[in-house]
């Protein structure tokens, strides 16, 4: 039996699970606190719709559905592939909406979003998170807001109920985010189980090189919907 410690993808699955446990008695009222605080209000600048403020925008599998409606082609795989089997075959969590040439969002126009009313999830709680992670130090403790004064105005007057349904909205998504994740996880250790496969570093590093070279084609099994889809994407193919 392959022990936690040796097995990378027990040691993610471990991690997320306590992730998810911490997320759910993490109190609401000391979240609502901290968004009533900061009083953020959005100033319609845009920035966060740019690669410049956020390096891609993670789809869950309902935003999913509703983006493939909208325009099929507007997804491609999230970047920063999880693992690789000994194979060369890679293993990424879900998909990421494309970004256009130069590195705005594929559905901004005129600093505007033209598909506002159906946005991802992720776009309609940021700049409010609530989930740990370590920062320049490595300390690893709650982040509650993106890009703090970087973008929005902050310190405004915000009423209870406001800061309720924010607080309520983006715990919903942070949990089906890591739900998501954990189901990836399984399926992959199910997939690697089941075909006598492991993550080997060396040959994800290998392949990734060839790949920025334009040496190789890549071929990626992304997760959606509980199961796996094969994708060959292209080197800059996120646009």
């Amino acid at each position: 039996m392959i022990s936690v410690k040796n097995n990378p993808i027990e040691t993610r699955l471990a991690e997320v699970r306590e992730e998810l446990g911490n997320l759910k008695s993490f109190p609401d009222s000391e979240f609502i606190g901290i968004i009533k605080e900061l009083g953020f209000r959005c100033e319609l600048c845009a920035r966060c719709c740019t690669k410049e403020f956020n390096d891609h925008v993670f789809l869950l599998d309902s935003d999913l559905e509703i983006i493939k409606q909208i325009d099929p082609d507007a997804v491609t795989p999230a970047p920063y592939y999880e693992f690789c089997d000994q194979n060369g075959r890679f293993y990424v969590s879900g998909y990421a909406l494309k970004t256009k040439h130069d590195g705005s969002c594929i559905f901004l126009e005129n600093k505007r979003c033209r598909i506002y009313g159906s946005r991802p999830s992720i776009c309609r709680v940021y700049p409010h998170m609530l989930h740990r992670e370590a920062d320049e130090t490595g300390k690893v403790d709650w982040r509650q807001i993106s890009g703090l004064n970087e973008h929005g105005s902050y310190h405004s007057e915000l009423d209870d109920s406001t800061c309720e349904a924010i607080a309520q909205e983006t715990r919903a998504y942070e949990e089906a985010y890591l739900v998501q994740m954990i189901g990836f996880l399984e399926a992959v250790q199910e997939h690697f189980r089941k075909n006598n496969l492991k993550h080997v570093q060396r040959t994800y590093d290998r392949k990734m090189r060839e790949f920025l070279k334009g040496e190789c084609e890549l071929e990626v099994l992304v997760y959606c919907r509980g199961g796996f889809e094969m994708q060959k994407p292209r080197a800059g193919s996120d646009r």
